[in-house]
């Protein structure tokens, strides 16, 4: 059971295992783009090469979608991103267990912008955690943990990439555990555990009057969704995005927050704390530059602001 496309590498691991893949369980097809056209989930696609039966609930809760999973008599339930909190008829309805794939390193950082999270906060590490189903999110027992260490650049599409191939070795151990009978079960400690919710597009907006380098951080965990941009007044006063990108650097400046400085070997922001020498942006509307080309371009020079 999986939707999101850091799924396919264990998709695809399972396709290639001794294992049987009775079928694939992902979101329905959505509208995406500037033209809204429908779009396949990516482990749909990989199911269908395959030759594996597909399901597509609306939301798997039904007496209907329930009796047809039922039909694969499923002995294990293996769910990865796939968007979806399950109910206790599906969770009880495999024999050996129902089991996730989380890319973090619980009980730290349960929810959807796991990876985000770990970058934003300044964890020094993340890895993939295999753990029981419950109907609580992301509290079941833990069967197993791979830690990794976090990049000082990077960002959340990097370390996303980086967990997605770390994760299917580490569920088939999982797995060859629960086949013999020998896989531990660790109780989750709820002391620990943090939450990170879904992020939204309005969440990349950025908030000067918190510290550079909390901001620095949050800019990586961002990129590519959702993104960080601030706003700027044009030369003809409206205002307008600009799309914020990794690379900068926090320093020591002093001035309100979202103040511009532009120096000799840069343009600082302001922040609460520091400040955030940038590295390259994109205004709306237009391409990506260095910052150096959208000072020259939009005559946007010391005693500037960004909101």
């Amino acid at each position: 059971m999986g939707t999101g496309e850091i799924a396919l590498p264990c998709l695809r691991a399972l396709l290639a295992s001794q294992h049987e893949v009775c079928a694939v369980v992902t979101q329905p097809d959505r509208p995406v783009g500037r033209h809204q056209e429908m779009h396949p989930p990516g482990p749909k696609v990989m199911a269908q090469e395959a030759g594996i039966p597909v399901l597509q609930p609306e939301k798997l809760s039904n007496a209907e979608d329930l009796a047809e999973l039922a039909a694969f008599a499923p002995e294990l339930i293996v769910v990865m991103a796939y968007g979806q909190i399950l109910s206790m008829d599906v969770i009880e309805l495999p024999t050996v267990g129902c089991i996730n794939v989380h890319a973090s390193l619980l009980p730290r950082h349960r929810g959807a912008s796991c990876i985000q999270a770990a970058i934003a906060d300044g964890d020094e590490e993340s890895g993939v955690t295999i753990m029981h189903v419950v109907k609580k999110l992301d509290a079941g027992d833990v069967i197993l943990r791979k830690r990794v260490s976090i990049g000082a650049g990077e960002t959340g599409g990097d370390l996303h990439d980086r967990l997605a191939e770390l994760s299917p070795p580490v569920l088939l151990e999982a797995m060859e555990g629960l086949e013999a009978g020998t896989s531990e079960r660790e109780v989750q400690d709820e002391a620990l555990s943090t939450y990170a919710p879904k992020l939204l597009r309005a969440d990349g907006k950025i908030d000067w009057s918190v510290s550079a380098a909390e901001l620095s951080r949050r800019i990586r965990a961002y990129d590519p969704w959702p993104g960080t941009f601030a706003v700027f007044k044009d030369g003809k006063g409206r205002e307008r995005r600009l799309k914020i990108y990794p690379g900068t650097e926090a320093v020591e400046v002093a001035g309100g927050p979202g103040a511009v400085r532009v120096e000799e070997d840069g343009v600082v922001v302001c922040c609460g704390e520091g400040g955030l020498r940038l590295s390259s942006v994109q205004p709306e509307g237009g391409r990506r530059m260095t910052v150096a080309e959208f000072v020259v371009g939009h005559g946007f020079g010391d005693g500037g602001q960004l909101f």
